[in-house]
């Protein structure tokens, strides 16, 4: 277990976010609902070993070469009663239970961490009304027996959107048509959008309808290429970087994408920040920040890094729409508020997000935990920008769920960071 101190520092230069984990997951799954295709653009993070684990059990072999991933049928076919270690990736978890059970195959997902902790209801619900038994209803470990069946699934919006994806993977798959209904606005909406474009690359049409989605059953999977463009959720933290920390140039990001966190854009420019699009990225720079009022219905990713960006901002930040927050690998209202105060900051949890009032400088001068969450430790990473003292980190390596490279940038960018305890 590592701990790392963080200093005050001017950063500068270029950076590059890593691929865009969700977009990866999903290129994955798909390939290999196809038996075959080649992902480029797929780090090594803990997540993306989940699936790539978890995928192999549909019987498909993953060969990984530096960050291009070929799927390929095997010869053994699908595995007997295979243990899906999702580790940490809430992703894995939702996505895979129903195409699991859609292809009829008994398996046990297990996890660590929070996951096993993480809610399922929703699954606990519509899936027994579809065929599929589920050994428990609470948690991990998890096991599913029964073949996923078509007909009509009505979900709340206002959930995790992971569910609402791994229908949409799944039910093509099963002999009927299928209708998912929401019964309440959707939120993070984004994220369907990416399911829904990754599906379409592979041959698989989902129709958009009143309140929900239409998908015709006996669809076939087709192999593709895909190469996963840059993560503008990791991205954030790069360019809310620049704007603490000096000014920063981020390239190998897609400004037309369908990743809602790129209307981070936007939200740092209403904080004030000096944000400017060119031809090859974006270069942020410090500005006159002042706080803001966010709507994190559809961007709660995002909500760690803009609350230490509010933190540093003249006047108040508001952010609601928030409170599935306390279901991730943290509880990252909680967590967040904590390590501001810590700092030397004022924050507030509210039912549903943060009340935050900007100071000039934090004091500093503190270990922080980390909270075994990647967002929370790059958040604090960027918040010792803003720090008259030296931080502390704990347990800072959990950045590899997501950014196994992300202090490596932050060093090259000028960023004062030193591992100063194994345990």
């Amino acid at each position: 277990m590592s701990d790392i101190r963080l200093s005050r520092s001017i950063i500068s230069g270029h950076a590059t976010p890593p691929p865009s984990k969700s977009i990866a997951h999903r290129a994955i799954i798909c390939a290999s609902l196809a038996g075959g295709g080649s992902i480029d653009g797929v780090i090594q993070s803990d997540d993306m070993r989940a699936t790539l684990g978890a995928v192999e059990a549909i019987g498909v072999k993953a060969a990984v070469d530096g960050e291009c991933v070929i799927i390929e049928k095997s010869a053994a076919g699908p595995n007997e009663h295979p243990i899906i270690d999702c580790i940490e990736s809430g992703s894995t978890l939702r996505f895979l239970i129903p195409v699991f059970a859609a292809l009829g195959i008994e398996c046990t997902f297990i996890g660590r961490g929070r996951l096993p902790k993480r809610p399922l209801g929703v699954y606990a619900r519509c899936l027994p009304e579809h065929g599929v038994s589920l050994s428990n209803v609470s948690g991990l470990p998890l096991t599913i027996s029964g073949r996923l069946g078509a007909g009509r699934y009505e979900l709340p919006g206002d959930i995790s959107s992971q569910f609402i994806s791994g229908l949409m993977f799944a039910l093509p798959l099963c002999k009927g048509d299928s209708d998912i209904v929401l019964t309440t606005p959707i939120e993070s909406a984004s994220y369907i959008d990416l399911t829904i474009d990754a599906l379409y690359k592979t041959g698989i049409i989902i129709q958009r309808v009143d309140n929900g989605w239409h998908i015709k059953g006996g669809q076939t999977y087709r192999p593709f290429e895909y190469k996963v463009e840059g993560d503008w959720s990791q991205a954030a933290f790069l360019l809310v970087m620049g704007a603490l920390g000096g000014d920063i140039a981020v390239d190998g990001v897609n400004m037309q994408s369908l990743q809602g966190d790129r209307i981070i854009l936007e939200v740092m420019k209403s904080f004030g920040a000096d944000v400017q699009i060119v031809d090859n990225g974006v270069i942020c720079r410090r500005g006159d920040l002042r706080g803001a009022e966010i709507d994190a219905s559809q961007i709660p990713d995002l909500v760690p890094i803009l609350a230490v960006l509010g933190g540093l901002a003249d006047g108040e930040t508001i952010i609601s729409g928030a409170s599935r927050l306390r279901l991730k690998e943290s509880d990252r209202l909680e967590a967040v508020s904590h390590c501001l105060k810590l700092l030397g900051g004022h924050a507030e949890q509210t039912g549903d997000g943060l009340k935050i009032r900007g100071v000039d400088r934090f004091f500093g001068g503190v270990a922080l935990p980390s909270f075994n969450d990647h967002r929370i430790v790059m958040s604090m990473a960027a918040a010792a920008l803003g720090c008259d003292n030296p931080i502390i980190i704990e347990d800072a390596e959990c950045v590899a769920k997501s950014w196994p490279d992300f202090f490596d940038i932050y060093k090259k960018c000028g960023g004062v960071a030193d591992v100063v305890r194994n345990r």
